[in-house]
């Protein structure tokens, strides 16, 4: 009896999940609301290593001083190395050559963590197209620039083809083995826009293409 009671459950749930899928599918295959896209935002990168790195130097730094200063208050001499600190910062002048680069490191320090903070990161994703707000999808840079050196290669009279995917720009570099070279540029470039209109991106880079010719 229990065996013949475990089949119709898995059945119930490859169903449910069928249903689920499908839904998925069918809304990511209807076409794009008429009127005004929704604004699609980058991904901003976690940064869990420079945090990780900031919070351990920065809690090794803290903590070594603050045991030092329980040692002080404990009645114990204070650390040598904690002496030598203090007397070198009230000793050195301002133009001191160890001092102006001390300061110089710590403005660069500073700096970067300003820029990782404001900044998004994840450079090498491209965002897509959703049909909601809700739902997010990337694209690495790499994957595209090889979806579309496919595209370029399928072009007659391309021999070889190079795609180099930037933030705003596509530069589209192929070598024509024969056929004219303004007709191969002219189907390469419509062979290209029609590769970057099914990658679906957000925010569709513009689009260099060059061609050169290369003959035996």
């Amino acid at each position: 009896m229990k065996r013949d009671q475990g089949p119709p459950a898995e059945t119930e749930q490859l169903t449910a999940t069928d249903e689920v899928t499908s839904r998925t599918v069918g809304q990511l295959e209807k076409p794009p609301p008429a009127g005004p896209r929704p604004t699609v935002r980058r991904r901003w990168s976690a940064r869990r290593v420079p945090a990780a790195l900031t919070a351990l130097l920065i809690g090794a730094a803290a903590g070594t001083l603050l045991f030092d200063i329980v040692r002080v208050r404990a009645g114990q001499p204070a650390a040598a190395w904690r002496m030598h600190l203090v007397d070198e910062l009230a000793t050195r002048p301002l133009d001191d050559i160890w001092i102006q680069i001390g300061a110089a490191v710590m403005c660069l320090l500073g700096l970067w963590l300003v820029v990782m903070a404001l900044t998004a990161g994840l450079r090498h994703q491209m965002p897509l197209r959703t049909p909601d707000g809700q739902m997010r999808a990337v694209l690495d840079r790499d994957a595209a620039a090889l979806l579309l050196r496919d595209a370029a290669m399928r072009v007659p009279g391309v021999s070889a083809a190079r795609i180099r995917v930037f933030r705003n720009r596509i530069g589209a570099r192929a070598d024509v083995r024969f056929r004219a070279p303004v007709d191969v540029k002219a189907d390469l470039s419509v062979a290209l826009r029609e590769e970057l209109d099914r990658l679906a991106l957000a925010r569709p880079p513009g689009l260099s293409v060059r061609v050169r010719p290369r003959r035996k």
